[in-house]
């Protein structure tokens, strides 16, 4: 049932054409109108990935999923939320969700295709944008037990979903013929997803080498998926008359161009994902060797396999794959919470300047 606001929602916002300027914001939380339904936003995870949706966030429209006024925006994270004042039938209170939130408190929902596993937000402004971002999953209330789980899945998920998607793009070519799959950025944790799934193949007749900066190099070699750990200055593991795929996670523009101008027409595949090294980013130079990077959006991908494997097919697969991955990462992942504006800042910064270990995992709360 509707209930009057009695309390304030706050916003983490950033300026969207310079994401060093943030600001908090606060207001009254607006009645709910019939079919709607409010989330009080529990905990979210914050790592590169979500750097990278504000990074590209004007040219994909991720700014466009929590709107804010004025040249800001806030920034898409992936979390878990409780459903705390309902106008919906099929949606009641105490009720427990995933899916993509904003960085704030509170997010008002308008539920449409009510299933048992979950329901899909049809807020106008939403509805244009892909689809895989407004459905959110139905949970359990989680027991003692439960957040140490639901912490390995809510950083994970999302950025392992692209690991996966990646590798089946992979399989479905036959590796572009390669005997070598470099990933740049190879700390972050997409990069560790895809590497995971590309290492565990028994008869695989490729390398998987790790692309990645000195400091995180020891990291890279430690974890045990990939081959060889190469760092950008030396790109020491790329064998220049090996055939090779380059799946370039980091964005960054001069790493890009040197395992171009490496690797020349031995390299079979580039494929252009992520932005870690978001501040040095750029449009790949007119006469660069080798195949123009291709752009890989994760939700293409995901409606392709959809309409081949059924939503419960694709469903399936993921969680399978996903489940190892996340059992795997206690041994590498270390969970790091934080909870108020301080803290959701101090992370934010941290991971925007490139400064966090790549062995944290940040769950936080406004």
């Amino acid at each position: 049932m509707a209930t009057t606001p009695a309390a304030d929602t706050m916003d983490f916002l950033v300026r969207r054409d310079d994401l060093h300027r943030t600001a908090f914001a606060s207001a009254a939380r607006p009645a709910l109108g019939d079919g709607e339904a409010r989330l009080a936003i529990d905990v979210f995870g914050f790592t590169a990935n979500n750097v990278t949706y504000a990074a590209i966030g004007e040219m994909l429209r991720y700014w466009e999923f929590f709107p804010a006024a004025d040249g800001w925006g806030r920034v898409p994270v992936w979390g878990f939320a409780n459903v705390v004042e309902s106008r919906h039938p099929g949606v009641a209170v105490g009720e427990r969700v995933y899916g993509y939130l904003p960085m704030s408190t509170h997010l008002v929902v308008r539920p449409d295709h009510v299933r048992p596993d979950g329901f899909t937000d049809v807020t106008p402004h939403r509805t244009a944008l892909p689809p895989v971002y407004n459905r959110y999953l139905r949970v359990g209330v989680p027991s003692a037990d439960e957040p140490a789980r639901e912490d390995g899945s809510m950083l994970l998920r999302p950025l392992f979903a692209t690991a996966f998607l990646l590798d089946d793009l992979l399989v479905e070519q036959a590796f572009f013929g390669a005997r070598a799959i470099a990933l740049s950025s190879a700390s972050s944790k997409t990069a560790i997803g895809l590497a995971a799934l590309l290492a565990a193949r028994a008869d695989r007749a490729y390398r998987v080498i790790g692309l990645t900066s000195a400091g995180n190099a020891a990291f890279v070699g430690g974890l045990g998926y990939y081959d060889r750990a190469s760092t950008y200055d030396a790109l020491e593991g790329l064998a220049a008359d090996e055939p090779t795929v380059f799946v370039d996670l980091a964005g960054n523009g001069a790493v890009r161009d040197a395992v171009h101008r490496r690797l020349g027409d031995r390299l079979r595949y580039s494929c252009s994902v992520g932005l870690t090294h978001h501040e040095r980013m750029a449009l790949p130079p007119a006469d660069l060797p080798g195949p123009a990077p291709a752009f890989f959006f994760a939700p293409d991908r995901i409606e392709k396999r959809t309409r081949e494997w059924g939503p419960a097919g694709l469903q399936e697969r993921l969680d399978a794959a996903l489940g190892r991955f996340v059992a795997e990462s206690g041994r590498w992942m270390h969970i790091r919470r934080g909870r108020g504006p301080a803290d959701v800042e101090r992370v934010y910064r941290t991971v925007l300047d490139g400064r966090a270990h790549p062995a944290d995992g940040h769950v936080l709360a406004l």
